[in-house]
């Protein structure tokens, strides 16, 4: 197993807790106690997932997702959210900036293990493919996307559900679907959440590309067609 793993909080017995269990199930790993510091490691370390605790001094686990989401060399690594937290309202938020994961504390390592090794396998099940249609492009091995030949930045989670409308033009895809593929059968969100990054996309990309099928969910629009 070579897998990496960026363990990031502001708790030091949390920390070192974190790492020998992941270092003795065979996982490459690095820390930081800080949102700030964590970036910075991530940036050289280059981790497949990052384990990245909600509250935490200089830059929270919300702003450092974004900012994580935000960095090229960064697109394709997974986050998860570690919190005693367990607010709805904090769980959305955590998701709308891009986390693959939110796991609440306390947690046994075991079952941390467990949803750690299912985040990776969702990550290496996906194809690596790159579709068009017409005037959008999107390279999923890549994570790009080009709007009328100008490439257009979107957080992780709104470039997967893109992607996954992009697997079967035409088709429906259900918001149970999208749910399970997209964020997983383990997590909690609600359809407000797959409606918000809906709305994210159309601004980004016009609204000409999805289209909502009522009391069933969304589809890509194939071109000519309506």
């Amino acid at each position: 197993m070579s897998e990496k793993i960026l363990i990031v909080d502001d708790e030091p017995d949390i920390v070192e807790l974190l790492d020998y269990h992941l270092t003795k199930e065979g996982y490459k790993t690095k820390t930081a106690l800080n949102g700030k510091k964590a970036l910075e490691v991530a940036k050289d370390f280059l981790p497949d997932l990052i384990l990245l605790d909600l509250m935490m001094p200089e830059m929270d686990g919300i702003e450092a997702c974004v900012e994580i989401r935000e960095t090229p060399q960064l697109k394709g690594t997974l986050v998860a959210l570690l919190t005693a937290r367990a607010e709805d309202y904090s769980q959305i938020a955590g998701l709308d900036s891009g986390a693959d994961d939110y796991i609440t504390k306390p947690v046994k390592p075991r079952v941390l293990i467990s949803r750690i090794k299912a985040l990776l396998r969702r990550k290496y099940d996906q194809k690596s493919e790159s579709v068009d249609n017409a005037d959008l492009y999107i390279d999923t091995e890549k994570y790009v996307v080009y709007h009328k030949g100008t490439e257009v930045v979107l957080p992780k989670k709104e470039f997967e559900l893109l992607a996954l409308l992009f697997t079967k033009p035409g088709n429906v895809f259900t918001r149970e679907v999208i749910l399970n593929k997209v964020w997983g059968g383990d997590i909690i969100v609600g359809d407000r959440t797959i409606d918000v990054h809906i709305r994210k996309l159309r601004e980004k990309l016009g609204d000409s590309y999805i289209k909502t099928v009522k009391g069933v969910g969304y589809k890509l629009k194939i071109l000519g067609t309506t």
